[in-house]
């Protein structure tokens, strides 16, 4: 069995593929500091809830954004003899056309590159965590970029604890852009000007892949995913094809079948 792993800046998220299928998903929260030894009973721990473990694992493939966890999680590996598949620039087998590709985010090549192999290019991918991340794949299944923006939940804590009375609200979609109350008005600034935000930048970044292609905008395929892609406002997005929330996931394993030959991803969640 494989575990794909994806560590972001809030959440660890964590997919047990076994023959080709995506059969479980578990996230925790992502602690900098841990130490080797809490890394391995964390992921154990996680597996046991769906009864499995470590030793049950034949190999890992991993995406992440928090060198400490990756430097974990390479010396995890190798204490369990278990093999390591680190996504990069240098491993994920699709063109990087930006200025510095070693840059560029593991887990936004990764998204690039299940959107081109399960959804199809040109493609923008939505990533809604932390920030809000849009991935463009080209005709050819490149990544050439996108756009980095705020994500939701962190404009939402930056106005509640940068501010002497605005309280924290819950995040959904209100019924009028005139907010009534302070909390209303909250969230139709936060909610709806997040839709706002994500509709503009996708129009546009549609619209600049298809035009080279000589494409209509629609058709570029537009796919949400990210920890907060479940959330109920994210239905309300115009112009998405698809919100898939295990999208990286699914890339990992995409990535691990490709570069090692092992079993190719279902689409499906087993």
């Amino acid at each position: 069995m494989l575990l794909a792993i994806d560590v972001g800046n809030s959440n660890v998220t964590v997919g047990l593929v076994r023959d080709g299928a995506l059969v479980t998903t578990r996230r925790a929260a992502t602690r900098t500091g841990v130490t080797t030894d809490e890394l391995e009973l964390q992921l154990d721990g996680l597996l046991r809830l769906d009864e499995s473990g470590l030793a049950d694992v034949s190999a890992f493939c991993l995406s992440s954004v928090v060198p400490a966890i990756t430097a974990g999680m390479e010396a995890l590996a190798a204490r369990r003899a278990i093999p390591l598949l680190v996504a990069s620039a240098g491993t994920v087998p699709i063109a990087v056309r930006v200025e510095r590709p070693a840059e560029v985010g593991a887990d936004r090549l990764v998204n690039a590159l299940a959107a081109h192999r399960l959804y199809g290019v040109p493609a923008v991918v939505v990533d809604f965590g932390t920030a809000t991340t849009f991935d463009a794949v080209a005709p050819d299944g490149a990544f050439v970029g996108g756009a980095i923006a705020p994500g939701l939940t962190l404009g939402h804590d930056a106005l509640a604890g940068r501010t002497a009375s605005l309280p924290r609200v819950e995040l959904r979609v209100p019924d009028r852009a005139i907010g009534r109350d302070t909390v209303s008005a909250m969230q139709a600034g936060i909610v709806l000007g997040y839709q706002g935000l994500t509709a503009a930048l996708l129009a546009r970044i549609r619209a600049e892949l298809a035009a080279p292609a000589g494409l209509a905008p629609r058709d570029v395929r537009a796919i949400a995913t990210g920890g907060l892609s479940g959330a109920p406002w994210i239905r309300g997005l115009e112009g998405l094809d698809a919100v898939d929330p295990d999208l990286t996931l699914r890339g990992l394993a995409i990535l691990h079948a490709e570069v090692t030959g092992g079993e190719r991803i279902e689409l499906g969640l087993g």
